[in-house]
């Protein structure tokens, strides 16, 4: 028998985390956490899996939300078996060190909430066990009573530098979970890898953007030239612009996006600032671009010429040097550089703030690109309103598949049944109707969070 078990968030996005018992081998998809909650409310709920076998981690790719709770699930199973693709254990080192510090600024007052050491994380990392794209390996648990062991195999995701779809054998069974999942090209990863995927049992898919008319999204192309617009006419006016972003991806596929323009002498050449993490998991892109699939690998994104956003301590720097600055985090979260810089930002009119990746609708990021210049705002429940004087404006440059891709990857693995993650219900609810509206054949099941489904 096999078994699927959500013991994260089912029906949003944040601390991902879905056990698959299969024949007695029990199998963790993920291990995320929740970026906008604290102490045990951020983490799934271990304590599932007290009355089960847990034997292996598999680790789509290394954001938080869903490698995050990762330290904590080995403080309390140290004896599982963590697998993920080279490239993503490679971040995961610096992206779960940087979360280790933002974890300590953030304690909660929990007695029994230990936030790990960074001693912790270098033994975590060295216990990972790395492979590569397309390479199969077989696993079992201590109490497997299958007739055969399980083939894992890690297919390239094309959302970010690492990330990876996992297909799951076991005799003539199989399931394949996409992580996050994008089917189109980005500035530097290119869209997913299906070879091999077709007619399988379970689709388990991640339906982020199954909400979103992709109408009002539009494409990397277009979305490019409306930014180039934009960022022209803030920059020869004199201000400058502040784009929030995720450190891992959305850092890299920007500064990438941002450079090339400039060569092509389409963008105003100016300052471009980073700093942190975001410039280590830089680091990390150029040292694997002749391991995996991409565009351009003879680009060194160490090699663009950018300044390092922590050395300015006068904020206005800004106002005398035109500058683009890339700031984590992409929701402009409270405490992160990007939230302490938009105070400074919101109060001048010759600014800008772009907009240019997903944002949660609970986030300070949300609310302020759901405002109008002019306005007042509040970017936290207890904080002051105030008023927006810079320009505001969105870009949607994806990097999860839109839901027409979706329904493509659905059709292209032909699978017996879907299950819908990582998605609310909006989300699931739309591309759930249309995968049963085109595939009538497909049977469609929403994962509900700590409710066990057979498979």
């Amino acid at each position: 028998m096999m078994h699927f078990l959500p013991i994260g968030e089912a029906d949003e996005i944040g601390a991902n985390c879905f056990y698959l018992n299969i024949f007695g081998t029990g199998i963790l998809l993920d291990c995320g956490i929740h970026p906008r909650k604290k102490g045990h409310d951020s983490l799934p709920n271990f304590s599932l899996l007290d009355q089960f076998p847990l034997d292996f981690v598999l680790i789509s790719h290394a954001h938080q939300d869903h490698i995050g709770s990762l330290p904590f699930l080995v403080q309390r199973f140290p004896h599982v078996i963590i697998y993920s693709t080279n490239q993503t254990k490679e971040i995961a080192e610096a992206a779960l060190h940087n979360a280790v510090n933002i974890l300590a600024q953030n304690s909660v007052n929990e007695n029994d909430f230990r936030i790990y050491s960074h001693e912790e994380i270098e033994f975590l990392v060295r216990s990972i066990r790395g492979i590569n794209y397309n390479e199969t390996i077989s696993l079992k648990g201590m109490r497997h009573s299958g007739s055969s062991e399980i083939n894992i195999t890690f297919k390239d995701a094309g959302h970010i530098l690492g990330s990876a779809g996992i297909l799951l054998e076991h005799s003539d069974r199989k399931i394949f979970f996409t992580g996050d999942i994008n089917f189109s090209n980005q500035s530097i990863m290119i869209g997913c890898d299906l070879k091999g995927i077709r007619n399988i049992d379970v689709l388990i898919i991640e339906t982020t953007y199954g909400a979103t008319d992709s109408k009002l999204i539009g494409t990397w192309s277009s979305e490019t030239e409306r930014l180039i617009k934009w960022a022209n006419k803030i920059i020869n006016q004199g201000g400058s612009i502040l784009i929030p972003v995720f450190a891992l991806g959305k850092t890299q596929e920007i500064l990438s996006l941002l450079y090339r323009q400039m060569a092509m002498r389409k963008l105003t050449e100016t300052n471009i600032f980073t700093g942190g993490v975001g410039r280590e998991i830089s680091d990390i892109y150029d040292r694997s671009r002749y391991l995996v699939r991409r565009n351009n690998k003879e680009l060194l994104l160490k090699e663009i010429p950018q300044q390092n956003i922590f050395e300015i301590e006068d904020l206005s720097y800004f106002r005398k040097n035109p500058s683009i600055v890339l700031a984590s985090s992409g929701m402009i979260l409270e405490g992160t550089t990007s939230f302490k810089l938009l105070n400074y930002w919101m109060q001048q009119k010759s600014f800008a703030v772009f907009g240019v990746g997903y944002m949660d609708d609970s986030t300070p990021g949300y609310r302020l690109m759901n405002s109008k210049t002019g306005a007042k705002i509040k970017l936290t429940e207890f904080s002051e309103p105030k008023k927006i004087n810079c320009t505001l404006e969105r870009f949607f440059f994806p990097s999860h598949s839109i839901r027409e891709d979706l329904l493509q990857i659905v059709k292209y693995v032909n699978p017996r049944k879907v299950v819908l993650v990582h998605g609310d219900l909006n989300a699931k609810d739309w591309l759930g109707q249309k995968i049963l509206e085109f595939y009538p054949h497909i049977k469609v099941a929403s994962a509900v969070n700590e409710k066990m489904m057979v498979l």
